[in-house]
Protein backbone atom coordinates (compact mmCIF):
# COMPACT_ATOMS: atom_id res chain seq x y z
CA UNK A 1 0.00 0.00 0.00
CA UNK A 2 1.80 3.89 -1.13
CA UNK A 3 2.07 5.77 1.65
CA UNK A 4 0.49 8.96 1.90
CA UNK A 5 2.36 12.18 0.78
CA UNK A 6 2.93 15.06 3.52
CA UNK A 7 1.16 17.87 3.06
CA UNK A 8 2.73 19.98 -0.29
CA UNK A 9 2.95 23.15 1.96
CA UNK A 10 4.68 21.26 3.98
CA UNK A 11 7.39 19.90 1.83
CA UNK A 12 7.20 23.92 0.32
CA UNK A 13 8.29 24.86 3.92
CA UNK A 14 11.39 22.62 3.98
CA UNK A 15 12.48 23.32 0.03
CA UNK A 16 12.55 27.14 1.98
CA UNK A 17 14.06 26.40 5.03
CA UNK A 18 16.91 24.06 2.94
CA UNK A 19 17.61 26.95 0.50
CA UNK A 20 18.31 29.14 3.94
CA UNK A 21 19.73 27.20 6.21
CA UNK A 22 17.61 29.32 8.90
CA UNK A 23 14.10 28.85 9.94
CA UNK A 24 13.62 32.85 10.59
CA UNK A 25 14.60 33.39 6.62
CA UNK A 26 12.52 30.70 5.58
CA UNK A 27 9.43 32.44 7.63
CA UNK A 28 10.34 35.83 6.36
CA UNK A 29 10.09 34.33 2.92
CA UNK A 30 6.77 32.53 3.09
CA UNK A 31 5.33 35.12 5.40
CA UNK A 32 4.62 33.01 8.28
CA UNK A 33 6.49 33.14 11.79
CA UNK A 34 9.60 31.09 12.63
CA UNK A 35 7.33 29.18 15.23
CA UNK A 36 5.41 28.37 12.56
CA UNK A 37 7.86 27.03 10.70
CA UNK A 38 9.53 24.98 13.06
CA UNK A 39 6.01 23.80 14.49
CA UNK A 40 5.84 22.36 10.49
CA UNK A 41 9.30 20.66 10.71
CA UNK A 42 8.43 18.93 13.79
CA UNK A 43 5.54 18.05 11.99
CA UNK A 44 7.01 16.75 9.12
CA UNK A 45 9.37 14.90 10.64
CA UNK A 46 6.91 12.90 12.59
CA UNK A 47 5.15 12.61 9.10
CA UNK A 48 7.70 11.06 7.11
CA UNK A 49 10.27 9.41 10.50
CA UNK A 50 13.39 11.28 9.04
CA UNK A 51 15.08 13.46 11.15
CA UNK A 52 15.64 16.70 8.75
CA UNK A 53 17.34 19.13 11.37
CA UNK A 54 19.86 18.44 13.79
CA UNK A 55 19.09 20.99 16.36
CA UNK A 56 21.96 22.48 18.82
CA UNK A 57 20.34 25.14 20.92
CA UNK A 58 19.55 28.27 18.26
CA UNK A 59 21.87 26.40 15.95
CA UNK A 60 20.27 24.66 12.95
CA UNK A 61 22.34 22.29 10.70
CA UNK A 62 20.27 20.55 7.87
CA UNK A 63 20.93 17.00 7.55
CA UNK A 64 21.74 15.37 3.95
CA UNK A 65 18.37 13.87 3.89
CA UNK A 66 16.79 17.61 4.07
CA UNK A 67 18.73 18.64 1.59
CA UNK A 68 17.87 15.95 -1.06
CA UNK A 69 14.42 16.26 -0.28
CA UNK A 70 14.55 20.06 -0.57
CA UNK A 71 16.06 20.08 -3.92
CA UNK A 72 13.92 17.45 -4.97
CA UNK A 73 10.67 20.02 -3.81
CA UNK A 74 12.10 22.97 -5.44
CA UNK A 75 12.60 21.11 -8.78
CA UNK A 76 9.00 19.57 -8.68
CA UNK A 77 7.40 23.51 -7.79
CA UNK A 78 9.30 24.46 -10.94
CA UNK A 79 7.78 21.97 -13.06
CA UNK A 80 4.41 22.80 -11.28
CA UNK A 81 4.63 26.38 -11.69
CA UNK A 82 5.40 25.90 -15.88
CA UNK A 83 2.60 23.14 -15.69
CA UNK A 84 0.26 26.05 -14.61
CA UNK A 85 1.73 28.79 -16.52
CA UNK A 86 1.24 26.36 -19.80
CA UNK A 87 -2.11 26.17 -19.02
CA UNK A 88 -3.08 30.24 -18.35
CA UNK A 89 -1.25 30.54 -22.11
CA UNK A 90 -3.61 27.56 -24.01
CA UNK A 91 -6.58 28.87 -25.17
CA UNK A 92 -9.34 26.51 -25.90
CA UNK A 93 -12.18 27.00 -28.66
CA UNK A 94 -14.65 29.35 -27.95
CA UNK A 95 -17.92 26.75 -28.40
CA UNK A 96 -19.99 29.39 -30.74
CA UNK A 97 -23.39 27.85 -31.90
CA UNK A 98 -25.26 29.56 -34.75
CA UNK A 99 -28.45 29.68 -36.92
CA UNK A 100 -27.47 27.68 -40.52
CA UNK A 101 -28.56 30.66 -42.65
CA UNK A 102 -26.87 32.79 -40.56
CA UNK A 103 -23.94 30.96 -39.87
CA UNK A 104 -23.74 30.04 -44.03
CA UNK A 105 -24.84 33.65 -45.12
CA UNK A 106 -22.92 36.04 -42.74
CA UNK A 107 -20.80 34.29 -40.23
CA UNK A 108 -18.36 31.82 -42.05
CA UNK A 109 -17.73 34.73 -44.93
CA UNK A 110 -16.36 36.85 -42.12
CA UNK A 111 -14.67 34.33 -40.33
CA UNK A 112 -11.24 34.61 -42.01
CA UNK A 113 -11.47 38.45 -41.51
CA UNK A 114 -12.11 38.35 -37.69
CA UNK A 115 -9.37 36.10 -37.09
CA UNK A 116 -6.81 38.01 -39.12
CA UNK A 117 -7.46 40.87 -35.92
CA UNK A 118 -5.16 40.48 -32.80
CA UNK A 119 -6.31 38.05 -29.99
CA UNK A 120 -8.93 36.93 -32.23
CA UNK A 121 -10.61 33.69 -30.29
CA UNK A 122 -9.93 30.50 -31.92
CA UNK A 123 -13.88 29.05 -32.36
CA UNK A 124 -15.33 25.97 -32.98
CA UNK A 125 -18.68 26.32 -34.77
CA UNK A 126 -22.04 24.66 -34.39
CA UNK A 127 -24.31 25.20 -37.19
CA UNK A 128 -27.57 23.95 -35.91
CA UNK A 129 -31.33 24.64 -36.44
CA UNK A 130 -32.38 24.47 -32.20
CA UNK A 131 -30.54 25.96 -29.51
CA UNK A 132 -27.96 23.61 -27.89
CA UNK A 133 -28.36 22.36 -24.43
CA UNK A 134 -26.75 24.65 -21.07
CA UNK A 135 -23.35 23.76 -21.16
CA UNK A 136 -22.40 23.45 -24.61
CA UNK A 137 -21.66 26.40 -26.01
CA UNK A 138 -20.08 29.42 -24.38
CA UNK A 139 -21.57 32.13 -27.29
CA UNK A 140 -24.86 31.11 -29.66
CA UNK A 141 -27.00 33.18 -32.63
CA UNK A 142 -30.43 32.52 -32.43
CA UNK A 143 -33.12 33.35 -34.61
CA UNK A 144 -36.45 33.73 -32.54
CA UNK A 145 -38.47 36.31 -30.34
CA UNK A 146 -37.18 35.95 -27.25
CA UNK A 147 -36.52 36.06 -24.18
CA UNK A 148 -33.90 33.66 -23.87
CA UNK A 149 -32.92 33.18 -19.57
CA UNK A 150 -30.76 32.63 -18.30
CA UNK A 151 -28.26 33.69 -20.60
CA UNK A 152 -27.59 37.71 -21.39
CA UNK A 153 -29.06 38.44 -24.64
CA UNK A 154 -28.63 41.23 -27.52
CA UNK A 155 -31.03 41.58 -30.66
CA UNK A 156 -28.79 41.85 -33.59
CA UNK A 157 -31.22 42.11 -36.67
CA UNK A 158 -34.86 41.32 -37.20
CA UNK A 159 -35.89 38.65 -39.57
CA UNK A 160 -36.99 40.46 -42.91
CA UNK A 161 -38.41 38.80 -46.14
CA UNK A 162 -38.74 40.11 -49.67
CA UNK A 163 -39.52 37.62 -52.75
CA UNK A 164 -36.65 36.06 -54.31
CA UNK A 165 -36.58 34.36 -57.54
CA UNK A 166 -34.09 32.54 -60.00
CA UNK A 167 -33.84 34.86 -63.13
CA UNK A 168 -35.26 32.06 -65.06
CA UNK A 169 -38.87 33.41 -63.77
CA UNK A 170 -38.19 37.00 -64.96
CA UNK A 171 -39.23 37.24 -68.70
CA UNK A 172 -36.39 39.17 -70.25
CA UNK A 173 -37.11 42.84 -70.71
CA UNK A 174 -39.69 42.56 -68.60
CA UNK A 175 -40.43 43.06 -64.84
CA UNK A 176 -42.22 41.38 -62.19
CA UNK A 177 -44.90 42.33 -61.04
CA UNK A 178 -47.19 40.72 -57.80
CA UNK A 179 -49.75 39.69 -60.05
CA UNK A 180 -47.13 37.88 -62.42
CA UNK A 181 -45.51 36.36 -58.87
CA UNK A 182 -49.37 35.17 -58.02
CA UNK A 183 -48.26 32.36 -61.15
CA UNK A 184 -45.01 31.43 -59.65
CA UNK A 185 -45.04 28.69 -56.74
CA UNK A 186 -44.10 29.98 -53.36
CA UNK A 187 -42.20 28.14 -50.79
CA UNK A 188 -44.41 27.92 -47.80
CA UNK A 189 -43.82 30.92 -45.51
CA UNK A 190 -46.36 32.28 -42.50
CA UNK A 191 -45.63 35.64 -43.56
CA UNK A 192 -46.52 35.62 -47.14
CA UNK A 193 -50.29 37.07 -46.13
CA UNK A 194 -48.45 40.04 -44.91
CA UNK A 195 -46.34 40.98 -47.63
CA UNK A 196 -48.97 40.57 -49.95
CA UNK A 197 -50.73 43.05 -47.78
CA UNK A 198 -47.85 45.41 -48.12
CA UNK A 199 -47.28 44.75 -51.99
CA UNK A 200 -51.25 45.98 -52.08
CA UNK A 201 -52.84 42.65 -52.84
CA UNK A 202 -54.71 41.61 -49.37
CA UNK A 203 -57.16 39.10 -51.56
CA UNK A 204 -53.89 37.22 -52.74
CA UNK A 205 -54.24 33.57 -53.68
CA UNK A 206 -50.62 32.11 -54.46
CA UNK A 207 -50.02 28.51 -55.12
CA UNK A 208 -47.73 26.85 -52.72
CA UNK A 209 -45.09 23.89 -53.72
CA UNK A 210 -45.64 21.21 -51.55
CA UNK A 211 -41.75 21.07 -49.99
CA UNK A 212 -41.36 22.68 -46.83
CA UNK A 213 -37.80 23.33 -45.76
CA UNK A 214 -36.56 23.73 -42.27
CA UNK A 215 -34.31 27.40 -42.71
CA UNK A 216 -34.22 30.21 -44.96
CA UNK A 217 -30.42 28.72 -46.20
CA UNK A 218 -32.46 25.58 -47.73
CA UNK A 219 -35.09 27.84 -49.18
CA UNK A 220 -32.49 30.09 -51.07
CA UNK A 221 -30.49 26.57 -52.67
CA UNK A 222 -34.66 25.74 -53.57
CA UNK A 223 -35.13 29.00 -55.30
CA UNK A 224 -31.56 29.22 -57.08
CA UNK A 225 -32.64 25.78 -58.70
CA UNK A 226 -36.02 27.69 -59.57
CA UNK A 227 -38.29 25.61 -57.91
CA UNK A 228 -40.13 28.88 -56.84
CA UNK A 229 -40.24 32.09 -54.53
CA UNK A 230 -39.15 32.64 -51.40
CA UNK A 231 -38.79 35.35 -48.83
CA UNK A 232 -35.64 35.74 -48.04
CA UNK A 233 -33.67 38.59 -46.39
CA UNK A 234 -32.19 41.08 -48.30
CA UNK A 235 -29.50 41.73 -45.63
CA UNK A 236 -28.36 38.02 -45.80
CA UNK A 237 -28.72 37.07 -49.28
CA UNK A 238 -27.40 40.44 -50.55
CA UNK A 239 -24.42 38.73 -52.60
CA UNK A 240 -26.38 36.63 -54.46
CA UNK A 241 -28.78 39.49 -55.72
CA UNK A 242 -25.73 41.46 -56.11
CA UNK A 243 -23.88 38.48 -58.67
CA UNK A 244 -27.22 38.22 -60.26
CA UNK A 245 -28.01 34.38 -59.20
CA UNK A 246 -30.99 35.56 -57.27
CA UNK A 247 -33.70 38.37 -58.44
CA UNK A 248 -35.23 40.52 -55.71
CA UNK A 249 -37.75 42.76 -57.80
CA UNK A 250 -39.88 44.20 -55.14
CA UNK A 251 -39.22 47.60 -52.57
CA UNK A 252 -41.55 45.61 -49.83
CA UNK A 253 -39.96 43.79 -47.28
CA UNK A 254 -41.43 42.24 -44.04
CA UNK A 255 -40.33 42.19 -40.84
CA UNK A 256 -40.09 39.87 -37.81
CA UNK A 257 -41.72 38.34 -36.16
CA UNK A 258 -38.77 36.96 -35.43
CA UNK A 259 -34.66 38.35 -34.96
CA UNK A 260 -31.56 37.20 -34.22
CA UNK A 261 -30.16 37.28 -31.08
CA UNK A 262 -26.30 37.14 -29.49
CA UNK A 263 -26.60 34.61 -26.85
CA UNK A 264 -23.86 34.41 -23.99
CA UNK A 265 -23.09 32.72 -20.89
CA UNK A 266 -21.69 35.27 -17.70
CA UNK A 267 -18.25 34.02 -17.70
CA UNK A 268 -17.91 34.76 -21.47
CA UNK A 269 -19.43 38.22 -21.51
CA UNK A 270 -15.83 39.84 -21.83
CA UNK A 271 -14.73 37.62 -24.84
CA UNK A 272 -13.08 39.29 -27.92
CA UNK A 273 -15.62 37.31 -30.50
CA UNK A 274 -18.59 39.05 -28.69
CA UNK A 275 -17.42 42.43 -28.32
CA UNK A 276 -16.51 41.95 -32.02
CA UNK A 277 -19.83 40.80 -33.28
CA UNK A 278 -21.47 43.53 -31.10
CA UNK A 279 -19.59 46.05 -33.10
CA UNK A 280 -20.39 44.34 -36.58
CA UNK A 281 -23.75 45.67 -35.31
CA UNK A 282 -23.06 48.92 -33.87
CA UNK A 283 -24.42 47.31 -30.45
CA UNK A 284 -23.63 48.86 -26.98
CA UNK A 285 -22.52 46.50 -24.49
CA UNK A 286 -25.63 46.22 -22.34
CA UNK A 287 -28.05 43.53 -22.14
CA UNK A 288 -31.58 43.03 -22.29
Amino acid sequence: MRKQLPPLESLRVLAACVRHGNFSRAAAELGITPTAVSQRMRTLEAQIGVVLFRRHGPRLTTTDRARALGQGVDQALTLMRAAVENCRRIKHPLRVTCAPTFAARWLVPKLASYHALPGADAIALDATQSLSPAGSFDVAIRSGTGPWPPYEALKLLSELGTPMVSPKWVDSGTRLTVRKLLRVPLIPDPRWSAWFRLAGLANANPTFVATRFPNYELEAQAVLQGIGAALLSPVLFAPLTEQGSLVAPFPWTVEGPASYWLLWTKEFAESHFLGWMKSQFGIASTSR
